[in-house]
This record gives structure tokens, C-alpha cells and sequence, in this order.
């Protein structure tokens, strides 16, 4: 009996550590095989490697029902469910990883300035370090290929779109009015600081069916959403005082912006060509708060800005000049909630409202005009796995806009009301980290014109190399007249373009390069029969034009230590027949060649940051009335070239000189004619140059913070 309980025994024991052989062969999408794979039971310390074959093979006591996981470096991990008997000569095909750092972006016209992004062509510090920028966020970005340099204006011109074309976003939720007021041959700036910012993303063309009403280009600009702690920001200028905070708290953080310009003693010194009655007087201010919530953030935005100032410029109608006036009031809110729904499901909504009021004198005129607009936005966002992404969502513009005009005995009232409705979807496929398409459809419904537009939109890339790929981009694109034309005619339609991009990037170690080449097409332009938008102008949706070139970028910050440059060039082809155009032509804003190189060097013993920036644009388009050719004439070329130097006095406290144009180049905007000939017949002009050959900047900047690290050279 007790050699019968042994036998037992043995043979029960031999059961309960009995092994099971797993087995089999690791292979990628093309059936080569994958070294170096992680194979293991999911619980347990039973696994293996793959060897060069891709083979592995293992033993385990486990039983019944168990996981089998596969994984490797830049591919998706793969898990087989089965009893554990059957995983004997398994073949296992692992997919690659699309979302690694090495995959495919949909690159066509987007410019990313993220450090967050896969490729950043400009990081945020670079939007303000610009030599000719001057802190303004726009100006660095006129620095990239696509824009026109229009120096008298300062606002964005996208591959021979007009400034009203591009359209500027907070947070995903629209800026009606970005730019501050100003004056002719007087360049406007930006209104919001770069200094509540940490991501901008510049598209040129081909951009999301997220974003409507815009023409030619969009500027995403997206707050921070974390500080990372708490600190104060001091500036005394030149031309004015800046100050800034941050208080931050376990789930909730605030931060806000002031800034006072006051030109006055800025002009007592460097005298320019308008007479000044009141220099321009603005004072700005800026608040985030942020409050993030178990599964999402919630951010509220809020900006304020007054300005006012009176002179007399130069015209060559008016022996005595033009005497213009200005004050303006201006509000933006927008308040944004990004979170996570559950299942893979993203919510991401928002509402901005704007008031925007102006007091224009221009000699014996009186101008009183006032907008109230506001964007509601509403977008879900599925992701079905790492290959498949589907967005949809919906939105409302309203806008209501009054104009009263007062001249002598005429005293008139203009203005309209707009509401858009607009309904997007849109879908990523990642067919592998080589291979990736965006597909979408916009419509926009616009109760003025009671018309609704439908706009698909794609966009494919391929990677080509390990370093390089190609994008493609397609869309149509649709907007709204502007207010200079809606307050007096309605009975119109939505202007229209059709973008066609082609784009090569290759990315390495620090280097870009990227050569675009691109075609847009107008229809529905507004034309009328006057010399300036009027009550008694006849007008129609009749214009057409097109617009074509090529941009190239070149930037490198490895090559030399301490030092990084990045080059800038566009040739545009463009011809618009339009607004009172006679014929088809080349309109006015547009330049066939545009030039820039920006560089900025660091130099240890110095503690310093010095940096240049270089513009040149190929004359534009006039008409000279002393010939029968319309928008025939050239101006001569525009040159600038900028410099700045930040001194570090300790880790944080930084004295700042900036020159714009040291050189002095004799720039001309255009000429301004006679409106009556003289005794021969002939027709007197008088350039317009800007008002002032060079701008002269100095600033101190003090930062107190936890760290005792921070400054603020990323806002100079």
C-alpha cells in the first residue's frame, strides 16, 4: 500500500509541474522577420525574445484560458487571447506603430511653432526673438515663406489673399477683431500678447474643414494650459510699461498681462513725418484662468484694449493735410472646455464674444461704427484605435454691425446682421506610419445671402524616406464679404477659393527644408463701380482671379554651435479682376519676390543673444494715371535689415536694444496722384514712404519667480 500512495504522489506531482512549449515566429507586414520582440503571458515571468529569425520559444505551467502579449519598439503591441495549449508555431504580425516620433504628419501648408509638435518649423521663443518682429507674434510670421511683405499695413497677406483672407483662432474659437487700429501708412500689430501662448499653429492653404470663413489662411493660437509655477514679469520700454503675473493653485491657475504705450516721448526724440496732434495712447490687458477638472480643462480668456490718437499726415489734395482721428474700445472673451467623455470619445467646446467700437474723424467727417459678434463652437472627437480618427461638430457666427456717417448736413446709418451656421466632419486614416489621408466636408449656411455652400476638403502624405515626405492638399473654401461692402449691399454671395498644394519636407537633426508649390483659384469676389466702397456703388459677385507660386524654407540650428538661421523665399503669381479693377491685374499688395533670413547667435562670455533679420520684397503694382496702363508701374524694391541684442544682467534681468531697418533704406509704399491735372496735362505725385525710416526700441525686463530661473527672453 505505501509503494501504491508513493506512485501516486509521484505521478500527481509530475501533473501540477507539467510545461507547456510556446512557440513560434515574429514577423512585419511584409513578412521579415523582427528581432529583439518581447513575448510573455500577461501575469506572469514566462516569456522570451525573438532571435534573428523572428523565433521564439518558451515554457510555462500555466493553463486554461491566457494572454499572450508581442510587443516591440515601433510597432503596436499585439495581444492574442486562446487557451494556452494552441500557441505552438504561432506566426504573429506586428503593425508599425503610426503614431511614433518617426511617422507621417499631414504637413501641406501648416507651419507648426509647438514644442509639442512631431515638427515644429518655429518654437515659441522664435515668434518673439525676431529682430524685426518687435514682440509681435504676426511679424515673426511674416518672416516664413507664403506671406507678402505690406509694410504700411502689418497684417497677414497669404499667397495673394488680402489681409481680411486670414482668419485668426483662440483656442479653436475665432478672433473677430486681432489687429489693433491705426491709420494710413501706419502698420497696425496684433492686439494679444505672446506671452499667455505656448503654441501657434500657422496654415497657408489646405487647412482643417474645422475652419470656415477663411480664404486664404488661418492662425491657431493656443493658450498654456499649465504654468508650471508662479512669477511676475516686469517691463519699463521706450514706449511704455508692461507688467504680468502668475498665481497658481492645487486644480486652478491665473495669469493676466497689462501693458501702457504711450509714443509721446518716443516721438519727441525721433521726430517722424505725420504731425502729431495726440500720439498713440493704448492700454491693453490679459487674463487666463484655467481650472482643470477630473477629465478635462476649462479655461476662460479675456482681453481689453483702448486706444486713441490724432495727427495730420501728408496729401497731396490738401495743402494744409489730412487730419484723421481715432479712438478705440475694444473686448474679447472666450471661454473653452476641452475634456475626455469616456470610450475614446474628446469634447472640445467654446463661445467668444467681441465688441469692437470706433470713433473715426477724418477732416470735417465723422465716422461712429460698432460690432458685436460672437462664434459658438461644439466638436466630438472618436478615436476608434491608433489608425482611425473620426471629428465632427458644429458652430454659429453672429454678427451685428452699425456704421453711422455725419458730414456737413449728411447724416446717415449703415450696418447689417449675419448669422452662419456651419456643420464639419472629418476623418484620419493612418494606413501606416508611411501612408496617412485627412478627408473632410464643411458646410456653411449664411442667412444674409440665405445661400449654403458645401466644402470638401483632403489631404494625403507619404513618407518617402526615413527623413523626407510628400503631402498633397485640396479644399475648397468660402467667406463672407467684410464690412466695408455688407453695410451697404447684401444681395451677394460667399467669395470662394479652391487650394491645390504639393509639399516636400525633409527633417533631420535639427535641419528643415520644405519647398511648396501651390494654386488657388477665386470665383464670387465682389466687384463695384466706384473708386471706394459707397451707398450708391453697384455691386456684384462677379470677380474672379487666381493666385500660384512657390515657397521654400531653409532653417538649421546645429550646424554652427550657438547659432541658428532659418531662410524664407516666395515667388507668387497672382491676378484678380475685382473690386473696381478694369481688368485683370496683379492687385496692389502682392510682391512676386519675397526674402527673409532671420538669425540669432549666443555668446557665453557676452551673455548674450544677438540677432538679425533681413527682408526684401520686388516692387508693387500702381497705377499712374499719366499712362493708359492699369496697375502697369513698379514701385522700387523693398530692403530692411534688423537688429537686436539681449543682455542677460543676471539669470533674471534682461536689457534689450532692437534697430529696425539700421541701414536707413529709403523705402517707398506706393505714390499717392493728383485727383486734377496740372497746366500740361500731367498728374503730380508724392511717394509714400513709411513714416519713419528706422524704429529705435529699448526695454528692461525683470522676472521674479519660484525658481529664480525664469526671464523673460521668450517674450523680447
Amino acid at each position: 500500500m505505501n509503494k501504491l500512495i508513493i506512485v501516486l504522489v509521484l505521478c500527481f506531482g509530475s501533473l501540477s509541474y507539467s510545461q507547456t512549449t510556446i512557440s513560434g515566429k515574429v514577423v512585419d507586414q511584409k513578412n521579415s522577420p523582427i528581432e529583439g520582440a518581447n513575448i510573455y503571458l500577461d501575469g506572469t515571468y514566462d516569456g522570451a525574445t525573438s532571435n534573428g529569425d523572428g523565433q521564439f520559444s518558451f515554457t510555462t505551467s500555466e493553463t486554461g484560458t491566457q494572454a499572450l502579449v508581442i510587443s516591440f519598439l515601433s510597432y503596436e503591441t499585439k495581444t492574442v487571447v486562446d487557451e494556452v495549449s494552441k500557441f505552438v508555431n504561432l506566426k504573429v504580425m506586428l503593425r508599425e506603430d503610426v503614431e511614433s516620433l518617426d511617422a507621417v504628419v499631414l504637413s501641406a501648408g501648416t507651419f507648426e511653432a509647438n514644442d509639442n509638435s512631431k515638427v515644429s518649423v518655429l518654437k515659441p521663443l522664435d515668434v518673439v526673438t525676431t529682430a524685426s518682429a518687435l514682440g509681435d507674434f504676426v511679424g515673426a510670421l511674416q518672416t516664413l515663406p507664403g506671406t507678402s511683405n505690406v509694410a504700411e499695413d502689418g497684417r497677414l497677406f497669404v499667397r495673394g489673399g488680402n489681409a481680411e483672407e486670414t482668419q485668426i483662432f483662440i483656442d479653436g474659437i475665432r478672433v473677430f477683431t486681432p489687429y489693433s487700429p491705426t491709420t494710413n501708412n501706419i502698420p497696425t500689430r496684433g492686439r494679444y500678447s505672446p506671452f499667455l501662448f505656448d503654441g501657434i499653429t500657422f496654415s497657408t492653404g489646405g487647412y482643417s474643414s474645422e475652419f470656415g470663413q477663411a480664404l486664404s489662411s488661418v492662425l491657431l493660437l493656443n493658450t498654456i494650459d499649465e504654468p508650471d509655477q508662479e512669477k511676475t514679469d516686469i517691463g519699463l520700454m521706450t514706449v511704455g510699461a508692461a507688467v504680468g503675473n502668475t498665481q497658481k493653485w492645487e486644480r486652478s491657475s491665473l495669469s493676466f498681462n497689462a501693458t501702457y504705450i504711450n509714443l509721446a516721448p518716443y516721438l519727441a526724440v525721433f521726430k517722424d513725418r505725420n504731425d502729431w496732434e495726440t500720439p498713440y495712447q493704448g492700454a491693453q490687458g490679459e487674463t487666463v484662468y484655467r481650472y482643470r477638472l477630473n477629465n478635462g480643462m476649462l479655461k476662460f480668456y479675456a482681453a481689453f484694449d483702448t486706444a486713441k490718437f490724432q495727427l495730420t499726415q501728408e496729401d497731396i489734395n490738401f495743402d494744409e493735410g489730412l487730419d484723421f482721428k481715432l479712438s478705440n474700445n475694444n473686448f474679447y472673451l472666450n471661454t473653452s472646455y476641452k475634456g475626455i467623455l469616456g470610450n475614446n470619445w474628446t469634447l472640445h467646446s467654446g463661445l467668444s464674444y467681441t465688441y469692437a467700437k470706433n470713433e473715426i474723424g477724418v477732416m470735417a467727417s465723422a465716422i461712429e461704427n460698432a460690432e458685436h459678434s460672437a462664434h459658438i463652437k461644439l466638436k466630438v472627437k472618436k478615436r476608434f484605435n491608433s489608425r482611425f480618427k473620426l471629428s465632427f461638430g458644429a458652430e454659429q457666427f453672429i454678427t451685428k454691425f452699425d456704421e453711422n456717417f455725419d458730414e456737413d448736413i449728411l447724416d446717415v446709418t449703415y450696418g447689417y446682421n449675419n448669422n452662419i451656421t456651419a456643420g464639419f466632419a472629418e476623418a484620419d486614416l493612418i494606413f501606416s506610419k508611411d501612408l496617412a489621408l485627412k478627408v473632410g466636408l464643411r458646410s456653411d449656411y449664411s442667412s444674409i445671402f440665405n445661400d449654403l455652400d458645401f466644402s470638401p476638403r483632403a489631404a494625403l502624405a507619404y513618407k518617402t524616406s526615413k527623413n523626407g515626405q510628400m503631402s498633397l492638399a485640396y479644399g475648397n473654401f468660402y467667406q463672407n464679404p467684410n464690412s466695408d461692402i455688407l453695410k451697404f449691399n447684401q444681395d451677394l454671395q460667399a467669395e470662394k477659393t479652391t487650394h491645390y498644394i504639393l509639399n516636400y519636407q525633409y527633417v533631420n537633426n535639427g535641419k528643415i527644408f520644405r519647398a511648396e508649390v501651390y494654386k488657388k483659384d477665386y470665383a464670387n469676389l465682389v466687384k463695384f463701380d466706384t473708386e471706394f466702397t459707397s451707398f450708391d456703388s453697384n455691386y456684384t459677385s462677379n470677380g474672379n482671379g487666381f493666385a500660384q507660386g512657390l515657397d521654400l524654407f531653409w532653417r538649421d540650428n546645429t550646424s554652427i554651435k550657438n547659432l541658428d538661421y532659418w531662410v524664407s523665399y516666395s515667388y507668387l503669381d497672382t491676378e484678380r479682376n475685382y473690386r473696381n479693377f478694369e481688368t485683370s491685374a496683379q492687385p496692389g499688395f502682392a510682391t512676386n519676390h519675397n526674402l527673409s533670413i532671420v538669425g540669432k547667435y549666443w555668446i557665453d562670455s557676452w551673455k548674450s543673444q544677438v540677432g538679425l533679420s533681413y527682408g526684401f520684397s520686388s516692387g508693387r503694382p500702381y497705377t499712374n494715371p499719366n499712362t493708359n496702363e492699369f496697375l502697369g508701374e513698379r514701385t522700387k524694391s523693398f530692403n530692411s535689415l534688423s537688429l537686436n541684442w539681449a543682455y542677460l544682467l543676471d539669470q533674471q534681468k534682461i536689457l534689450y536694444f532692437s534697430v529696425n531697418n539700421v541701414l536707413g533704406f529709403k523705402n517707398i509704399n506706393g505714390y499717392q496722384y493728383a485727383n486734377t491735372a496740372d497746366s500740361n496735362g500731367q498728374f503730380n505725385r508724392r511717394a509714400l514712404r513709411p513714416a519713419a525710416d528706422q524704429f529705435f526700441f529699448v526695454g528692461f525686463f525683470w522676472t521674479i519667480s519660484e525658481d529664480g530661473k525664469d526671464n523673460q527672453l521668450d517674450n523680447l
